[in-house]
């Protein structure tokens, strides 16, 4: 039987060395499981997960967002933000206009079906959501959130030293 006492400094992860690399597993095979039931799920309004988080963060924002603050905003590289903007441009959900200040720079917004399409989406993906989180306790949710976001950040940081 393992005893239990106080934690070492360096947490569980020194304590049991594959808990980092299966903590990164289930991390992985979360997410992706989260966005393939999530996809399905917004398939009949024609829009995929990517695209529907880029739509939220610009329904959400408060200021005209560059497609360079879209895609850090997002986590992905500024090449497939081009390409996720253009099929956003394509289907009417947004709209990209150089920068009267400075022509390079292309502000992105969303249009009217945009905001329409994001009203849509957003109660889909609702009604997605409480039914994952159904049974899951509502501190615990903040709890692992709270974690993600700082993980997230954590290892922006980390990429930012090298």
């Amino acid at each position: 039987m393992r005893r239990r006492g106080p934690r070492p400094p360096g947490g569980d992860a020194e304590r049991d060395p594959l808990l980092a690399e299966r903590f990164a597993i289930a991390l992985h095979a979360a997410a992706r499981a989260w966005r393939v039931a999530l996809d399905n799920r917004l398939k009949d309004l024609a829009v995929g997960s990517g695209a529907w988080m880029a739509i939220a963060v610009l329904a959400r924002s408060d200021t005209v967002l560059s497609q360079r603050a879209l895609a850090d905003r997002l986590g992905i590289e500024a090449p497939s933000m081009g390409l996720m903007i253009d099929r956003l441009v394509d289907a009417g959900l947004v709209a990209r206009t150089a920068c009267p200040g400075d022509r390079r720079i292309k502000h992105v917004r969303l249009t009217d079906a945009g905001r329409e399409r994001y009203g849509r989406v957003h109660a889909e993906a609702r009604a997605f959501h409480a039914h994952v989180l159904a049974d899951v306790d509502q501190a615990l949710v903040e709890r692992v959130t709270s974690l993600f976001e700082t993980l997230r950040d954590r290892a922006a940081e980390r990429c930012l030293d090298h």
